[in-house]
């Protein structure tokens, strides 16, 4: 289990949304990898995430409980798959481009548990919760049924917050220390699917 990639983005503008009220609005789900296998940047992790990335809403992604999104590098496939079947993409997508922060392999939703402690060297990040996509996740995919499809395959991937700081690169190793292993995050993405089938769930 491992780093990959690891990615950021500064606050732009995201066009084209599937939205009432916006025809742009301000994102930082524009993640471009900084560190990665080629070549490993070390990056600083603080309290409130990563150095050079930002965050233009904060109930949605970052502040102390969701500084840091990961997401499993094997789903890759599946959005490739997708995006090109639904919208003839004829590029192929790839780290970062969800808006995760750290591309990990290795893992998967049914496997990670809300509580486990991931250490990264001196790192300590803890898993807090599932990532609920929006439609900033539509505009990014370029697919007004992304946000549909995250829900229904499950494959949210999950948000970390900063127990200890310091600095991490692609291809660091993480080692998982095991929380009280109530709720992992295959089980939070089935209750979002039964709200959405419900027709509960805004999207």
């Amino acid at each position: 289990m491992r780093i990959v990639s690891i990615s950021v983005a500064t606050i732009s503008p995201l066009f084209g949304i599937d939205h009432p009220d916006y025809k742009t609005v301000n994102s930082g789900i524009k993640k471009l990898p900084v560190s990665t296998l080629e070549d490993a940047e070390p990056i600083k992790v603080t309290k409130v995430g990563l150095e050079g990335d930002e965050q233009a809403d904060f109930s949605v992604h970052g502040g102390l409980e969701k500084a840091i999104y990961a997401y499993p590098s094997e789903h890759y496939a599946f959005w490739n798959e997708l995006l090109q079947r639904e919208t003839k993409r004829a590029t192929p997508i790839s780290f970062g481009f969800v808006g995760e922060n750290l591309s990990v392999e290795g893992f998967s939703e049914s496997a990670v548990w809300v509580g486990d402690i991931w250490q990264i060297g001196e790192v300590e990040l803890q898993v807090t919760k599932l990532r609920e996509p929006c439609f900033k996740f539509n505009a990014r995919m370029a697919y007004k049924g992304s946000s549909k499809a995250m829900i229904q395959s499950g494959k949210s991937g999950w948000y970390l917050q900063v127990n200890q700081g310091g600095w991490i690169k692609a291809g660091d190793c993480i080692t998982v220390i095991p929380g009280r292993r109530e709720t992992s995050i295959q089980m939070q993405n089935a209750f979002l699917l039964r709200k959405d089938q419900q027709n509960e769930l805004p999207l």
